[in-house]
């Protein structure tokens, strides 16, 4: 995919969910943080279910170091691995009180340091608390940028990340990475995608082949009646 198709590309996405923005309900950088690492291998919905109460009992990281880890693991029960997660959630909150005064780093690289928090994370918090542009590539990204060829079905994950950088504006990484995450999640859905209604068919290799074998299906023969049965 070149830049041209890929201008198009975003354009009808745009047109698609003008409204396109970060679901995770936060109110601050560090709440952001603990919400996109409660997010891992977990809807934005049940996180969202969990902060609800979550974020009115911890507000700042001394208050998750305050608890024993049991408790902390109670409070995120419906998050899956949330056994991990809570550990990483103290450890976190421990290195941002001795390191940084309590306050979440701005560096991308400081936030990869931290426990839990991989580079989507890291990518996620910069770019929507502090406002540096980043491509955030998850699973709904990357199967998009796939079916529709900006990355091949063979790329890494930061293969496509860079692919995507290549391809877009630095002024918009971050709202193209919400436009992609709400067309993936939303219309080109792993399972069931919405092909035959898709503005961008043409230019998406499996959802043709797809358009095509249900074209080709034969339609079931009818039964039979059963005067037919009893005379034949």
């Amino acid at each position: 995919m070149n830049a041209i198709t890929m201008r198009q590309t975003l354009d009808t996405i745009a047109e698609m969910f003008p409204d396109a923005r970060c679901e995770l309900n936060h109110r601050n950088p560090f709440e952001l943080l603990i919400a996109v690492l409660l997010s891992a291998q977990c809807t934005d919905e049940t996180v969202n279910k969990v902060t609800a109460s979550l974020f009115d009992k911890y507000k700042k990281p001394e208050d998750y170091l305050k608890v024993p880890l049991e408790e902390l693991e109670n409070d995120i029960r419906r998050i899956g691995l949330f056994r991990n997660k809570s550990a990483n959630i103290q450890k976190l909150c421990r290195i941002l009180l001795d390191k940084y005064g309590g306050e979440v780093p701005r560096e991308h690289e400081a936030l990869t340091e931290l426990p839990g928090v991989g580079r989507k994370t890291a990518n996620v918090v910069v770019s929507n608390a502090f406002d540096v542009p980043a491509i955030a590539v998850d699973t709904h990204v990357e199967r998009v940028s796939k079916r529709l060829g900006a990355a091949k079905q063979g790329d890494s994950v930061l293969e496509v990340e860079k692919k995507l950088m290549r391809l877009v504006p630095r002024d918009e990484w971050t709202i193209t990475h919400h436009r992609l995450i709400f067309f993936g999640r939303y219309h080109c859905k792993a399972q069931n995608p919405q092909c035959e209604v898709c503005p961008l068919l043409d230019r998406c290799k499996e959802g043709k082949a797809r358009m095509k074998a249900a074209l080709g299906k034969p339609r079931p023969k009818k039964q039979k009646g059963a005067r037919q049965l009893e005379s034949s």
